[in-house]
């Protein structure tokens, strides 16, 4: 079975560095506490430990 990751902005992208921002962005997250469904693999796991200190994951299993 595929895992699948809910990723939810927690914290402002504001005042980050802009590789963060645009990390934040191509996760398609937009709004605080939006919350997005993305297949787990390396590039996503990558992204998102770039941006940890912003975000809450949840393994969802399908």
């Amino acid at each position: 079975m595929a895992k699948k990751l809910a990723i939810t902005l927690t914290r402002s992208v504001i005042g980050r560095p802009q590789d963060q921002q645009i990390t934040v962005k191509t996760l398609g997250l937009r709004k605080l506490h939006q919350t997005v469904v993305h297949h787990d693999n390396p590039a996503i796991r990558g992204m998102i430990n770039k941006v940890a200190h912003l975000v809450k994951v949840q393994e969802i299993e399908e």
